[in-house]
């Protein structure tokens, strides 16, 4: 037996190696960067895609967007935000509650919750419900960004 035959429990079958990003739909693409540039995320870089490879991928016609990559302080996380311009994203309702199928959540660890949420008002951010303790762990919350996105945030207690 050799090192290739030591590739985990499905030799021969494709594996995940990592996540690599979480792509959300925003109708206001610079409003979503300030939002993610505020609470710690860099701006990786920024592009228009379109064209035919774009229309198949994705499975619609006519498809011009611009994408902006955001990257987590530690490099392992990233963020896809795309607003569409062609064809015109449909509208979603921005205050679904938490439990909607097919809702998107994401969460951050954070240091000083406080002072991100105190940062994060003047963007337009409000609680879902309340910052809480939970058990003697944690402090949470969650909140709804740009284009009603939940995102919470994890604040570990000493």
């Amino acid at each position: 037996m050799d090192d290739t035959d030591q590739r985990g429990p499905h030799p021969g079958r494709g594996t995940i190696q990592r996540m690599d990003n979480i792509g959300i739909v925003v109708d206001d693409l610079a409003a979503a960067k300030a939002f993610f540039v505020e609470l710690g995320l860099e701006l990786e870089g920024e592009a228009t895609v379109e064209g035919t490879a774009v229309d198949r991928l994705v499975g619609l016609e006519g498809v011009r967007s611009d994408i902006a990559m955001m990257r987590t302080p530690d490099g392992h996380g990233r963020l896809e935000l795309t607003k569409y311009h062609t064809p015109s994203s449909r509208d979603a309702d921005p205050r679904a509650p938490a439990n909607t199928l097919g809702s998107h959540r994401i969460m951050f660890a954070v240091e000083d919750i406080d002072d991100i949420l105190d940062r994060l008002r003047p963007h337009g951010v409000e609680l879902v419900g309340e910052l809480v303790r939970y058990e003697n762990s944690y402090r949470l919350c969650y909140l709804r960004g740009p284009a009603g996105i939940i995102v919470a945030l994890a604040e570990q207690t000493k």
